[in-house]
């Protein structure tokens, strides 16, 4: 009997440890990556910040002037959200896709290859595809297919006066560098390897050299591990968010409570509500994550969002932003 209580003790105290353990590193603040992060929406916001994904590719052809113009003019866009390719001159633009198959008519001009990358054309050669082509709206039309013809003559200037060439990234930022200065930018290098190393120098250059006042408005991420580290040792100044296995271990650290051991320097933790991993569903869209990032001063932003309720229901918890295809739903939602 002696035994068994002496053991209870033991366990008991064990256990009593662990959550003093627990307690006195809860407790501690937290380190902040950043003193101030605009990314972290207004404590007296009525709303999430609104980042229409792409542009809002279920309202505007995706990734064009004519769907961030929209986005920016008429939904009160907070956060302009795209990824970046490299093109065959060392430009760099805006694009989900590496090649431009899916949202333009190139196919018309070329169809005997499966893939028309993008980083095999000059930016010049780029412009002269219709990027609205692809587009289908709500009621399933596909109101720019016809908007040129392949061997129209003035094909270049009907495309940009209708804001549907292929957009340079530095084209965007000129457009809204003085009359937008608050617009912030959620950025994606999809380049890996030396292209990707390349298009994060483009893209420093042009903010360091050309648009200084949006240094502190674009938020930088990758799925690239190398291009991650070239980030961080490279390029110090821009603003970083989270890798994916940056991700994966500060949601991993929040999960069993130690999350003091994490160091996190990323500004934005931009994640979905929900990830499975071999088999595991995982929930994230906790309170808890959002209030373990805010003691860091990172943001926390959910893509992709599509509906109505969920977007209730984030709000709620006090994210700092969604993304979403469909900023119009957004704002209906949160009128």
């Amino acid at each position: 009997m002696k035994k068994i209580f002496k053991t209870l003790i033991i366990i008991g105290s064990i256990i009593a440890l662990v959550g003093v353990f627990e307690a006195v590193i809860n407790i501690i603040p937290p380190e902040k990556v950043v003193e101030h992060n605009v990314f972290i929406k207004d404590k007296n916001a009525s709303r999430p910040m609104l980042a229409a994904h792409r542009g809002g590719s279920l309202n505007n052809p995706e990734n064009t002037l004519k769907a961030f113009k929209a986005a920016v003019n008429n939904y009160g866009n907070d956060i302009i959200e795209s990824d970046i390719w490299l093109t065959k001159d060392e430009k760099i633009v805006f694009s989900h896709d590496k090649s431009i198959d899916r949202m333009s008519d190139v196919k018309l001009f070329d169809n005997t290859k499966e893939e028309h990358l993008i980083s095999d054309y000059t930016l010049d050669e780029l412009q002269n595809f219709n990027m609205g082509y692809g587009f289908k709206n709500k009621n399933n039309e596909y109101p720019y297919k016809d908007l040129v013809s392949v061997d129209q003559v003035d094909r270049k200037d009907v495309l940009k006066a209708n804001d549907l060439q292929i957009l340079e990234v530095e084209q965007l930022f000129n457009e809204y560098y003085v009359s937008k200065p608050d617009l912030l930018f959620i950025v994606e290098i999809k380049n890996g390897g030396e292209k990707g190393y390349k298009a994060a120098n483009v893209l420093d250059d042009l903010l360091t050299n050309k648009y200084p006042n949006y240094k502190n408005n674009v938020v930088v991420g990758t799925f690239h591990d190398e291009i991650a580290k070239d980030l961080k040792a490279n390029h110090p100044t821009i603003l970083r968010g989270a890798s994916t296995g940056e991700a994966r271990d500060f949601v991993l650290t929040q999960m069993f409570g130690v999350n003091i051991f994490n160091k996190a320097d990323f500004v934005c933790l931009q994640i979905p509500t929900s990830y499975n991993l071999k088999g595991i569903k995982f929930t994230l869209d906790k309170k808890t994550f959002i209030n373990r990032a805010h003691r860091r001063n990172i943001a926390v932003q959910y893509w992709t969002i599509n509906d109505a309720n969920e977007m209730k229901h984030l709000a709620k918890l006090g994210c700092d932003c969604i993304m979403t295809d469909d900023p119009e739903l957004f704002n209906e939602v949160f009128k």
